[in-house]
């Protein structure tokens, strides 16, 4: 099948093999403790790398930013170490892979805090459902999310901190760039949303203000990895994690021309009936048509991702003016995917019963095509999972 989403496609120093993208998805299977990535992962990453390029999951800038059990980190020399295996991996494959920095602010609980301390803000406003932890006995469990504390003014730079060791730190780790998240409710979302900032101090109050703290830290990791290697992802008018603003419009303009300044990798915007790993109604129709007025203003390479097949991906980037289409679920269950759409093959089916947590089960035995097909060895992939482990 022909079509410019096969196209190779430039990006900073790099040219993709083609304009699918994998898009960061939270797996939960880090190894433990530590929150520390294994030879499993590296499997999982390896066979996704004829994507053009990869993000990673979600990754924790420190321990104060982790919000569910299981997902890694990028702050210890150890989970340095274990994301090596994977950009190795990745490599090795002829792919490409760029790290997301995660904080989640108050999407967490004080039993993944350190000290057990309260989850942190922008302002002291609590966040209605259950936090995914591990219990005294290493077994999952949902627990009601607390009211966070509010950060202070004189905090602010720790976070900015934050962000620029996990850089350094995804650097030592062999990524090929990193993408800032500051989307689906999260702690620099949380900033630039009016529902969830009420601060009166220099970060709250005019859109200037609430878009400060995401600013300062691009400006920061860009100090550490140069812009062309650097994305940044939001989620306009997305309502994940009771989130919300009054002037979407007004607000995500504004950062989306700021952001070009800095002369960005990308840009990466989620569309707005994305709410974590499901697809909700929209209310308003209208709401997607803020991402064609970002498109409007974002001079740089723009990324977009949120319920996209062949059809609706290809009318994105040839009509709409879309330069990379990122994939999730399909990714997840199809690890060939940019083969499979070239020939109009059938997909698999993601099985969400093993989205988060466990083993290899519906994260390393999906099967390619070739596979499928008898062109290629199927491997026993319990036994394939136990020598991953076994390797660490």
């Amino acid at each position: 099948m022909s079509s410019p989403l096969f196209d190779p496609y430039p990006l900073g120093p790099y040219t993709l093999k083609n304009r699918l993208v994998m898009a960061p998805l939270t797996r939960s299977r880090s190894r433990q403790p530590g929150n520390i990535p294994t030879r499993l992962n590296a499997y999982y990453y390896a066979q996704r790398a004829s994507a053009g390029l990869i993000i990673s999951e979600a990754t924790q800038v420190s321990q104060q930013g982790q919000g569910y059990a299981w997902t890694p980190g990028i702050h210890t020399p150890e989970q340095v170490a274990g994301w090596r295996l994977v950009t190795d991996a990745v490599h090795a494959a002829g792919g490409l892979i760029f790290m997301q920095l995660w904080h989640v602010g108050r999407v967490s609980h004080p039993a993944l805090q350190p000290d057990g301390g309260l989850p942190v803000a922008p302002s002291a406003i609590p966040l209605q459902g259950m936090a995914f932890i591990a219990n005294e006995q290493g077994e999952p469990e949902l627990v009601p999310f607390v009211t966070p504390r509010a950060l202070e003014t004189a905090e602010l730079p720790d976070i900015v901190r934050q962000y620029q060791e996990a850089a350094r730190n995804a650097l030592t780790a062999g990524f090929d760039g990193i993408e800032v998240h500051a989307a689906n409710g999260y702690l620099l979302d949380q900033f630039l949303n009016s529902s969830t900032n009420q601060r009166t101090d220099d970060y709250g109050g005019l859109v200037e203000n609430r878009a400060r703290l995401l600013m300062e830290v691009v400006e920061a990791v860009c100090g550490v990895w140069g812009s062309e290697l650097v994305g940044v992802r939001l989620s306009p008018e997305g309502t994940f994690n009771d989130m919300g603003d009054d002037d979407p419009e007004a607000l995500f303009g504004h950062v989306a021309s700021r952001l070009n300044d800095f002369g960005l990798a990308y840009l990466h915007v989620v569309q707005p009936e994305i709410a974590g790993n499901a697809t909700v109604a929209l209310a308003d129709p209208n709401r997607r048509s803020i991402v064609k007025m970002i498109r409007g203003i974002y001079r740089g390479t723009l990324m977009v991702c949120g319920g996209y097949d062949y059809r609706k991906a290809a009318r994105a980037v040839e009509i709409e003016g879309i330069d990379l289409i990122a994939f999730g679920r399909l990714f997840l269950a199809n690890p060939d995917l940019p083969e499979r759409l070239r020939q109009a093959a059938p997909l698999n089916k993601p099985d969400e019963a093993t989205f988060y947590g466990g083993g290899g089960k519906g994260y390393i035995d999906y099967p390619t095509l070739r596979q499928q097909r008898g062109e290629a060895k199927l491997p026993d992939f319990a036994r394939l999972e136990r020598e991953l482990l076994a390797a660490g």
